[in-house]
């Protein structure tokens, strides 16, 4: 089955012809399902600090118990500097 027919293209690539910090999450994340580890890392460098913050937030939604807040801000943070580093990783 080709999943790729049915991804979302990117609003900032569609309408400016430039890319954001998210563009090839979708193509990476695939590839990790498929997993290709070293592929999904070169389409999309902040795939595992995405999967991580992800599921964290998953997990804060699902527990009521705990409180997951500091551990959502701390890999909030991270998630961000790989999303910059891996832009700047992709296009210079």
């Amino acid at each position: 089955m080709d999943l790729e027919k049915y991804m979302l293209p990117c609003l900032s690539k569609t309408l400016f012809g430039i890319e954001c910090l998210g563009c090839g999450f979708q193509r990476g994340f695939l590839l990790l399902l498929q997993g290709n580890f070293v592929a999904a890392f070169k389409m999309y460098p902040a795939i595992y600090t995405t999967v991580l913050f992800l599921a964290i937030v998953g997990l804060n939604f699902i527990d009521k118990r705990n409180n997951y807040q500091k551990y959502i801000i701390g890999i909030a943070i991270i998630n961000g500097l790989f999303m910059i580093v891996g832009y700047f990783y992709k296009h210079f």
